[in-house]
């Protein structure tokens, strides 16, 4: 018997059927992560091009792209870090899924544990550090636990399918300082294919 295989656009449309249901964050992790993790078991359901850092320009060792943007807000995006890729602590300002698509990546979560009184100043503290291996899924939650640093610590690309509730670019979002807990907005302007 052939194994079924699960491909992007039906990930698509289970989630945008998902979505049109209206339902609470809890229904969207609990469904929509076990509709990721049969997409994430099928790394031939991203175009090869999607699958390989970028190798040209400022973060030739990266590469993030665009693989679909629905007018429920829903993003879809592959995420390509290079061996010793790094992104510093950072937010998203929307709900999110995370899966491990091929290889490994380190994730750091921190906590926000001072009053939010002092504008453009945070004080974080690391709350844990995970291994994702292929095939794993990670949860951003907004305002609660959303704030991660992303590492890959080994000799070879990893590659991550990110789901959003919204479309990053134009979201203004937070880069956070951990030696001097400054905050530093920024705001996501396009992905390497568009």
């Amino acid at each position: 018997m052939a194994t079924v295989k699960y491909s992007l656009d039906e990930f698509i449309h289970d989630m945008e059927v998902l979505l049109k249901e209206q339902p609470d964050q809890h229904r969207i992790f609990d469904t929509g992560s076990s509709y990721l993790e049969k997409l994430i078991a099928n790394p031939a359901a991203i175009p090869e091009e999607y699958l390989v850092p970028m190798g040209k320009g400022s973060r030739s060792n990266h590469g993030s792209y665009a693989l679909y943007q629905g007018e429920s807000g829903l993003l879809i995006t592959s995420v390509v870090w290079g061996p010793g890729d790094h992104a510093s602590p950072h937010d998203h300002c929307t709900w999110g899924m995370i899966g491990v698509m091929g290889n490994h990546l380190t994730e750091t979560r921190f906590r926000r544990v001072d009053d939010r009184e002092v504008e453009g100043y945070a004080k974080l503290e690391q709350d844990r550090s995970v291994e994702f291996s292929s095939g794993e899924i990670t949860l951003l939650i907004p305002e609660v636990d959303e704030i991660h640093q992303m590492d890959n610590f080994t000799d070879r690309p990893t590659v991550e399918i990110h789901v959003y509730g919204n479309d990053l670019r134009g979201l203004n979002r937070s880069r956070y300082d951990l030696e001097s807990g400054k905050i530093i907005p920024f705001v996501t302007e396009k992905y390497d294919n568009c």
